[in-house]
């Protein structure tokens, strides 16, 4: 659990003992390619840190199209954020895409750390702001920017994904079919 402590100690001022109180009832679980973690119609009680592995978001449409709306990597947090706040049946699934290693910190754990760290509610405050202007980030880009420009900047959100994530699921992100990504690499390759 060291690194989800390390995270929390740069987020937040928290002592040892508040750490143990409130990492007590987390829990470390590996899993295999391709499981999936949440489900759509469950509602999620849980939120998950990753130590070690890649998660991808995604939603399926009324066609059966599945849909990545994100990736969540090492050192992140990560949940359907939304509905485990309103506590309503989720609509996206989240899904390993490689062996991926995570603490699961349980609904009881995030309630007892606002109610009882010290800066417990600075640290949900923190994590909210980050997927806020994430998200709101990923909405500008969809309507703002080219699909050159979004493939330009993806490795900068999450480094190395080119080569930890399929194509079409990278083309599904950035909002294009595999066909445009795969013009897009071209085109970037003959630049170099």
């Amino acid at each position: 659990m060291e690194q989800i402590r390390q995270v929390i100690k740069q987020m937040i001022n928290v002592s040892e003992e508040e750490l143990n109180d409130f990492l007590h009832l987390a829990t470390i679980k590996s899993f295999k390619r391709q499981e999936i973690l949440g489900q759509p119609n469950i509602i999620p009680n849980e939120i998950f840190f990753i130590n070690k592995g890649l998660i991808r978001v995604l939603v399926t449409d009324n066609h059966g199209t599945e849909h990545t709306i994100h990736f969540a990597l090492e050192n992140q947090f990560i949940a359907d954020y939304s509905n485990f706040i309103q506590k309503q049946p989720s609509i996206y699934s989240l899904q390993t895409l490689e062996e991926t290693q995570i603490v699961i910190l349980p609904r009881s754990t995030i309630e007892w750390g606002y109610k009882n760290l010290t800066e417990g509610q600075k640290m949900g405050r923190l994590i909210a702001e980050y997927y806020f202007i994430y998200q709101d980030d990923r909405i500008k880009n969809l309507y703002i920017r080219t699909p050159k420009q979004r493939y330009d900047c993806i490795a900068e959100v999450f480094p190395n994904i080119h080569n930890r994530v399929p194509q079409h699921m990278i083309a599904s992100y950035l909002g294009i079919t595999s066909i445009h990504l795969s013009r897009l690499k071209k085109a970037a390759i003959e630049k170099l």
